[in-house]
């Protein structure tokens, strides 16, 4: 079980929203873990709470789980600013970067929260969304877990490194792997590749050029999956902390792994590989204390 309350800070002209689902359970001693966990374009928190399964993590004690919410001029129709997409947050300039900071400083202010332990994840744009606070936010943010959503932002130089897991279907046609345009795209914007964005963030964190490439178990028919990983040099003492780690799931669409989507527009899921337990472990993994700053 967990509690909800609702969290609205002001930012600029407008008065921006969040919902948090708070574990029922006391704290840890060092407070709870933070997951920041953004919906997808032409969405709303709450639909990104049932498409994800995310409160779980918060009916069972682990974590306080945030879903805020974008804007736009239509209600439950909301986009990110995530660089090059969406919608009228792209349009308007919107200060989603902003924003996030002052729900992270409203929740700690309300909540026991382990401020070494605040991560972020998201779906399609909203995994943008993801990246770009890792990228502008690495002085808060310990790791990041995109979603079927590109790297928008054209290049990017996050304080200290900042760990990556990213998930992505083959044939996403909203946001194609090789990018460009989805065919399914309702913003018609032309999307960098996946990989692109992902080797930016290798460099950014000093990650060996090599990646390793293991296959991983699945059930589904017409569905297999493979990790990439880039770790740190086996010459730096901060081996392992800035790891980028790449799930490529050949035959799936522009789905969150683990989920059944609610629409067939979405494509196929890969419903035996659990998402929610990989971004958790990996979570787990890289609090912002083991990471060094960099001077």
């Amino acid at each position: 079980m967990f509690s909800t309350i609702a969290c609205d800070v002001p930012v600029g002209s407008r008065q921006r929203t969040a919902t948090a689902c708070v574990p029922v359970v006391p704290p840890p001693a060092a407070g709870w873990p933070l997951v920041l966990a953004f919906h997808g374009g032409q969405s709303h928190p709450e639909l990104m709470r049932r498409f994800s399964g995310l409160d779980a993590l918060a009916a069972s004690g682990r974590a306080v789980v945030v879903f805020p919410a974008g804007t736009g001029s239509r209600e439950g129709l909301f986009t990110w600013n995530g660089g090059n997409c969406c919608g009228e947050a792209r349009a308007d300039d919107s200060d989603d970067v902003g924003f996030v900071a002052a729900i992270i400083d409203a929740i700690v202010a309300r909540l026991p929260i382990d401020s070494h332990r605040v991560h972020a994840t998201g779906m399609s744009n909203g995994a943008m969304m993801a990246y770009r606070v890792g990228a502008e936010l690495a002085d808060r943010i310990a790791s990041i877990a995109p979603v079927a959503g590109p790297l928008a932002l054209a290049s990017i130089t996050p304080s200290r490194p900042v760990p990556v897991l990213h998930f992505h279907g083959t044939l996403d046609q909203f946001t194609p792997l090789d990018g460009g345009v989805g065919r399914r795209s309702i913003t018609r914007v032309s999307h960098r590749p996946v990989i692109e964005g992902l080797l930016e963030w290798v460099h950014a964190n000093g990650c060996d050029s090599e990646h390793a490439r293991e296959p991983i178990p699945c059930s589904d028919e017409g569905i297999t999956v493979e990790r990439l990983r880039w770790g740190r040099s086996g010459s730096n003492p901060t081996a392992e902390v800035g790891e980028v780690v790449f799930y490529r799931i050949a035959g799936g669409g522009h789905t969150w792994p683990g989920r059944r989507p609610d629409s067939f527009f979405l494509g196929p899921s890969a419903l035996s590989l659990d998402a929610n337990t990989i971004i958790w472990e990996f979570f787990e993994r890289h609090p912002r204390s083991q990471l060094r700053e960099r001077g």
